[in-house]
């Protein structure tokens, strides 16, 4: 099978994935959001987040995430927010495309991961994804603006959201911008847990 070109988030019930601020990254709403991904053991082992951790359905969908990835793509306000919080050996162990208008020089972390930063549009930042993953997929790592831009030029093959039971009231909405006439989506499957209820979907145009 060809490689997926793919996106995996958490949303709230209102339709976010993310606070307005980045200042808020990692405050009560957002690890509200990601409370149930926090608590799988995969989660925590990749993370070196210590032992232990839940096991079952939720943790087997984070690993097989991860183990399908074989390069991300992200956007520049994403990285900006994860640059000074990630560790020394970030949680993606592979290859990530950085879509921006910056100049800079690849910048090589531990564990597999090199944040390569390209300037000449999304296009260009997902050949180069798709060239790195080989037979691997490649995830839009995000933020929602960046999923949206993919989404509208028939770029996403699937998607996943894990749905959290909160409530943001405002932030980054996941489809704010979606050119929604022109999208198509078909539900592959449902899956409740008793933290989140996981929705596949394929993409196709209308």
């Amino acid at each position: 099978m060809a490689a997926k070109v793919f996106f995996s988030v958490s949303m709230s019930l209102d339709g976010f994935i993310a606070p307005e601020s980045p200042d808020e990254l990692m405050g009560q709403q957002w690890m509200e959001l990601q409370r149930w991904v926090f608590r799988q053991r995969f989660f925590r082992e990749n993370l070196k987040l210590g032992e232990g951790g839940e096991e079952g359905r939720d943790n087997d969908i984070v690993r097989e995430t991860f183990e399908r990835t074989g390069a991300s793509v992200m956007g520049k306000r994403m990285f900006d927010a994860g640059e000074g919080a990630w560790p020394e050996d970030p949680p993606f162990h592979t290859p990530v495309f950085v879509v921006t208008h910056e100049e800079r020089e690849p910048w090589e972390r531990q564990g597999g991961t090199t944040f390569f930063f390209v300037n000449d549009g999304i296009e260009s930042a997902l050949d180069q994804a798709r060239e790195a993953a080989g037979e691997n997929d490649v995830r839009i790592a995000g933020g929602g603006e960046t999923i949206v831009q993919y989404l509208n030029a028939a770029l996403i093959d699937e998607f996943h959201v894990a749905l959290s039971p909160v409530l943001f009231g405002s932030g980054i909405r996941l489809f704010d911008g979606v050119h929604a006439g022109e999208v198509a989506l078909d539900l592959v499957r449902a899956e409740p847990s008793p933290s989140t209820t996981h929705l596949h979907y394929t993409v196709h145009r209308r």
